[in-house]
């Protein structure tokens, strides 16, 4: 070290104080450490640390104590762990301070790591497009425009973000709501023998109604939209595209066909489209979170759901192979015809595993009817072993939307003040 003086130096990190001798500093595993090796000034000290004491020979830097006494424990032992209840990324953040990575970490507290980074990535990129201007004194030109259409976009998307987004949502519930009561009335026996042209018409009034509110606002907020080509991507949209597009597609057969009996085909379309509808429903994850809980946890979580899918697929595959030999492969005198072929057990194994029990099929054997008490219990336990990576994970995802969703109250609140 070619500043300072005496035998040894001192780092004081958040009020704990370390004493090094000068010739370990040269090779310290911590590059902000090791760099106050080749200070030559007291200027080129202060850059790597926040304060210096000549007289004591002492460094100080502002940062977090215990996050550091954890890096010591990586240096003196080769092992580095997150310090408990603190932020993944706060701590990764100290990590990056004194010159340290990710690939230091142990495997387990990297994984943490990665999870965590992967879920915030998710969290702010839906918050990203909200900072823009926001907090800048200056303005570029076109930002009053560029500012309607922050705020028109944030009204169609965010319901909580201002009154007039509160009320477009409300508005939008109530359409969905009474879309689907003329859907499911429709279906109804006494509606259809009723025979009445004049309710026939109301309920076609009130769809066309409806149809147009959900085209007009998906035709707004594709134009409010900074990323068309995102826009479309988006699930959400896909759905509002797939709930609408039957609408015009039934009202373009009908013009071209008519009301001619003879094309049964069109009919059948017609009744598939218009059943189609049912698509409605999931609009209410714009204004529900959740709803929006439920697909971001199946988002995050489709790892697990494909094991699960795996393990139900594996299982089956076994018993119904076994269940077929037991109960209708082997001459015992006694045959259920319920178990003639393997694809007819897997409806057995799969109404077994997940304990529904229909009881339109069941074995009469007794080494059938053992291998349906291991069947059941064997769909109990692989049916629980993912579900605790899927509840974990719906808990955290519905912290952060309640979090968001709490952050817009707070900017509707002061927009009421205001």
């Amino acid at each position: 070290m070619n500043f300072g003086r005496g035998p040894s130096v001192v780092l004081n990190v958040g009020g704990t104080r370390y004493s090094f001798s000068r010739e370990v500093l040269k090779d310290f595993p911590l590059r902000r450490v090791s760099r106050l090796h080749g200070c030559l000034s007291e200027q080129d000290v202060l850059e790597v640390c926040d304060d210096y004491d000549r007289e004591r020979n002492e460094y100080f830097f502002d940062r977090h104590s215990e996050a550091f006494g954890f890096i010591m424990l990586y240096v003196r032992h080769g092992h580095l762990r997150f310090v408990p209840h603190m932020c993944e990324l706060s701590f990764y953040n100290e990590m990056i301070y004194w010159g340290l990575e990710g690939s230091h970490l142990d495997y387990c507290c990297q994984r943490r790591l990665d999870d965590r980074m992967s879920e915030t990535c998710t969290y702010y990129a839906a918050e990203e497009p909200n900072g823009g201007l926001e907090g800048k004194g200056r303005r570029p030109p076109g930002a009053e425009g560029g500012k309607w259409l922050e705020r028109m976009r944030r009204t169609f998307e965010e319901p909580t973000s201002s009154v007039a987004a509160q009320v477009l949502a409300t508005v939008s519930i109530l359409f969905v709501i009474v879309s689907m009561v003329v859907l499911c009335a429709s279906t109804l026996p006494e509606w259809r023998a009723a025979e009445n042209r004049s309710v026939e018409e109301q309920s076609r009034i009130i769809e066309a109604i409806c149809i147009g509110w959900f085209t007009a606002e998906c035709i707004v907020r594709f134009i409010v939209s900074k990323n068309k080509c995102e826009f479309v991507r988006r699930p959400l949209n896909i759905i509002d595209l797939l709930a609408i597009t039957p609408y015009y597609i039934s009202v373009l057969m009908t013009v071209f066909t008519g009301e001619n009996s003879q094309l049964q085909r069109a009919g059948v379309t017609l009744r598939v489209l218009r059943m189609m509808r049912i698509f409605w429903v999931i609009k209410l994850a714009r204004h529900f979170i959740g709803l929006q809980t439920l697909g971001l946890t199946l988002k995050r979580c489709y790892r697990e759901m494909v094991m699960l899918l795996v393990f139900i697929c594996v299982a089956m595959a076994i018993f119904s192979a076994l269940s077929q030999l037991l109960e209708n492969g082997l001459d015992l005198g006694t045959k259920n015809k319920d178990y003639a072929s393997i694809p007819a057990a897997c409806w057995w194994v799969i109404i077994s595993m997940t304990t529904v029990g229909y009881g339109d099929m069941c074995p009469i054997t007794v080494p059938g009817r053992i291998l349906g008490g291991i069947c059941v219990v064997s769909g109990i336990v692989l049916l629980a072993l993912p579900i605790t990576f899927i509840y974990h994970s719906f808990v955290q995802c519905y912290h952060e939307l309640k979090f968001r969703s709490a952050r817009y109250s707070r900017s509707l609140s002061a927009e009421f003040l205001n």
